[in-house]
């Protein structure tokens, strides 16, 4: 199989996640948090070292706001809808994922109202495009930092300085960036940074954090037992506990930590650094193949290692399924629950197919996918 849906979720993880996850389930899965035992004591050490392995690597300065989710998708909703209330207004743009756009959007019946930043046709969005739509009542400012659709990365730099100028939460969805492109919470003046875990942190499935700076209160998604304040009815407002009702995928975060710990080791640049490489490759392959399109920036300045592209008279899901039945090789097709920024850059009647490269793709797989479309496309 070659594995190219590494934006979806990675594969292969690092040696070590599984390991750490099967030491945890067999020495140590308690439950973290709740007991004074050597077991419970053990796998809470761990989900900490997990929350400042996170911070440092996101550059926030208090572990302790370092929230532990299910996903991004969790995330995002805690950030979202903590942070907006009736009357607010928020500013996204039109490259979000409905991760995004549908938690924002379900907030309109509650009185919520929100405007849409456009991006040009290769998915990025001027920052001055954000600025404009600020309103006295502009309470939150989303962006993602990179597309899903097409790898474009956006100026969160630029985005983040127009937030703090107007004194505005910032919230970035960095679920295609973490691990890809290094960042630093504070130097970029984000306020709250939504991440999967399974993706490029190279973790397990079921894991995601929100890094939350000190200044910013948004409130909880749930409220429950965080084994703490027990005899309180309210829900503590001490951090991680506010956001963390329930037992914690302690499993799971070990696995993180092993991805996280991957990450240093080999270095977040050099990783970004080698799959752009081999998305340059693909891009080389397929641009002189007739009715190949490859859609996004056309060089690699810019964007990440993510290639989308379609098949002049083709269907996208098609070409998918060929790839996968007749090559063995693993990609996705369709809107990859992003349409708005498929009506961006000019794709919402036909999907895209993506190809996505990660950590430990190889150049033979590259250039045995380049063939395999040639193949296809010359049908």
């Amino acid at each position: 199989m070659i594995y190219l849906d590494n934006s979806a979720t990675t594969w292969p993880k690092p040696r070590g996640m599984a390991a750490a996850m099967l030491e945890c389930m067999h020495r140590y899965g308690a439950s973290p948090g709740r007991a004074g035992h050597s077991m419970s004591l053990k796998v809470s050490e761990r989900v900490y070292a997990c929350r400042e392995a996170v911070a440092e690597l996101f550059g926030t300065e208090d572990p302790a706001g370092v929230v532990f989710t299910a996903n991004a998708t969790e995330a995002l909703n805690i950030a979202i809808k903590g942070m907006l209330k009736p009357g607010d207004h928020a500013v996204i743009t039109s490259m979000e994922h409905n991760s995004v756009l549908r938690p924002i959007h379900a907030l309109t019946t509650a009185g919520v109202r929100y405007s849409m930043a456009r991006g040009n046709i290769y998915g990025y969005v001027e920052p001055e495009r954000i600025e404009s739509l600020i309103r006295a009542n502009t309470r939150l400012i989303v962006a993602t930092h990179v597309s899903n659709v097409c790898g474009t990365v956006n100026p969160i730099e630029q985005i983040g300085e127009i937030a703090q100028k107007h004194g505005i939460c910032f919230l970035v969805d960095a679920a295609q960036s973490a691990g890809v492109i290094p960042i630093d919470m504070e130097r970029l003046h984000i306020d709250m940074l939504a991440a999967a875990g399974h993706k490029g942190l190279y973790g397990p499935q079921g894991t995601g954090v929100l890094c939350i700076r000190p200044h910013v209160n948004p409130d909880c998604l749930k409220q429950g037992g965080t084994g703490s304040y027990s005899e309180q009815k309210e829900q503590p407002e001490e951090r991680p506990d506010k956001y963390e009702s329930g037992t914690l995928n302690a499993v799971g975060i070990c696995g993180l930590l092993a991805g996280v710990t991957f990450l240093k080791r080999v270095g977040v640049e050099q990783i970004g650094a080698h799959e752009a490489r081999m998305a340059g490759m693909l891009m080389e392959d397929l641009s002189v193949i007739r009715g190949v399109r490859i859609h996004g920036l056309p060089t690699l300045a810019g964007r990440t290692g993510v290639v989308s592209f379609t098949v002049d008279g083709m269907d996208c899901v098609e070409i998918a399924n060929e790839l996968d039945a007749r090559y063995g090789i693993a990609c996705r097709a369709g809107y990859h629950c992003a349409y708005t920024a498929h009506q961006t850059i000019g794709t919402d009647r036909t999907g895209t197919v993506r190809l996505s490269p990660g950590a430990f793709s190889v150049v033979a797989q590259m250039k045995s996918t380049a063939r395999a479309i040639a193949e296809l496309a010359r049908r």
